[in-house]
């Protein structure tokens, strides 16, 4: 279960990321499961009201960068380039609500990515190489530094956005929900 992470601001947020050692890329295969970092983002409660479980790197260093849960028992890969930013940064306040959580469970067979969606590479963010996760058709990197072996913080950058989106991710190690191969 993960210790949920909280902090006043992006730039405490900041302070904490910036301590934490680098993590080589070959360290993040396997499946992670995700929550929010609240710091006052425009997305914070967004994924989570939409139910977001995490994400699952692949040994070839691929990456199923947005896995959802579906019916409480199987996992959605999802293929975030239909979704314009510009119209998500927009309407962040509606994401975080019932309908929006409503509308997202009938959309999701129709956002399910046929394979993996990012790249995983080590990448220099805030003066550390470590492991970066990359969009193959959004401007989207997830930045990673180690909390410890098991568990993660990461930090969403968008290109053309001042602000970042913070989450952490912890190993699973135990069978959880399976990934879903029906649309």
């Amino acid at each position: 279960m993960i210790d949920r992470l909280t902090f006043p601001s992006e730039e405490a947020a900041f302070a904490y990321f910036d301590r934490l050692h680098p993590v080589p890329a070959v360290e993040l295969v396997g499946l992670w499961k995700g929550s929010e970092i609240s710091t006052g983002h425009p997305f914070d409660g967004v994924l989570e009201n939409l139910g977001w479980y995490g994400k699952r790197f692949r040994a070839d260093m691929r990456a199923d960068a947005l896995l959802f849960k579906k019916d409480g028992c199987s996992l959605v890969p999802i293929d975030p380039s239909p979704v314009p930013l510009g119209l998500a940064f927009r309407f962040h306040r509606l994401g975080r609500t019932e309908a929006a959580r409503t509308l997202f469970s009938h959309l999701i067979k129709h956002l399910r990515a046929t394979g993996p969606v990012a790249s995983l590479r080590m990448i220099r963010f805030r003066g550390e190489v470590s492991a970066a996760m990359v969009y193959d058709s959004k401007p989207v990197a997830d930045h990673f530094r180690k909390i410890d072996t098991d568990r993660l913080i990461g930090v969403m950058s968008i290109q053309g956005h001042d602000g970042h989106f913070f989450f952490q991710l912890e190993r699973v190690t135990e069978p959880g929900p399976s990934l879903s191969n029906a649309t």
